[in-house]
């Protein structure tokens, strides 16, 4: 299990984030409290973001109109045929919805958590076989998925953000099995003013889960790396 932090990975994302003069399309599949407070955050860093969820974009008029001009609503299959790269932060009951087709070779950042109360129980997690990022990367299986912001409530992405070198600055994990998408992620975690630990492969991805000790806790870099290695399954 690889703990490092940032530049821990070779490979830089394809586009620079947040370049207002060549301007990054993010597609974003599903708009709820994630999904919502990462397009207020993408938008105010010079981003343009295409927003989707399940029940069609004219639900989606009031958060674009805050969203501002940057922004609109699409369907699913719309947002991540216009992404450059795009979000997953759906149910993980509906990963199968997600259109794969559209996000093939683009990268994907994915915030799922398994939750059987709502999802159902899914067996092949029950029994520890695979990880919910492992069950987005196999749908998405053109894609470079990696694993990212499902451990922070949606409010702390906006608040708990701090300039690079500020102590005690709050660290989020990533796990992917793609160089590209690992350098994205880290990017962007800087950009929102978070540090870095990379786990590793989508097969540790576990550790950063629901009832672990890392997940939705306020924690530096050398505090999550220590709940990582914590983490028991």
């Amino acid at each position: 299990m690889s703990h490092g932090g940032l530049g821990q990975r070779v490979g830089m994302p394809a586009r620079t984030p947040g370049v207002a003069t060549d301007m990054t399309t993010v597609g974003i599949i599903g708009a709820g409290h994630i999904g919502s407070a990462l397009a207020q955050g993408l938008v105010a860093r010079g981003y343009e973001v295409v927003i989707s969820n399940s029940r069609g974009p004219e639900t989606l008029a009031d958060l674009v109109a805050r969203l501002g001009a940057t922004a609109r609503a699409a369907t699913p299959a719309e947002a991540a045929e216009a992404a450059d790269w795009a979000i997953v932060t759906v149910p993980l009951k509906a990963i199968d919805d997600i259109p794969a087709a559209a996000l093939a070779g683009k990268i994907v950042l994915d915030t799922n958590n398994y939750y059987w109360e709502r999802d159902g129980h899914i067996a092949a997690l029950d029994d520890k076989q695979t990880t919910t990022t492992q069950m987005v990367q196999d749908h998405l299986a053109g894609a470079h998925v990696v694993k990212a912001f499902n451990h922070i409530p949606a409010a702390a992405i906006l608040t708990d953000g701090a300039a690079a070198g500020t102590p005690g600055r709050r660290a989020l994990a990533i796990a992917s099995d793609h160089a590209d998408a690992a350098a994205l992620a880290i990017a962007v975690y800087d950009e929102f003013g978070f540090d870095t630990v990379d786990i590793g492969s989508v097969a540790e991805s576990w550790r950063v889960e629901r009832d672990q000790p890392a997940y939705v806790v306020r924690q530096d870099a050398d505090e999550l790396r220590a709940n990582l290695a914590r983490a028991t399954r």
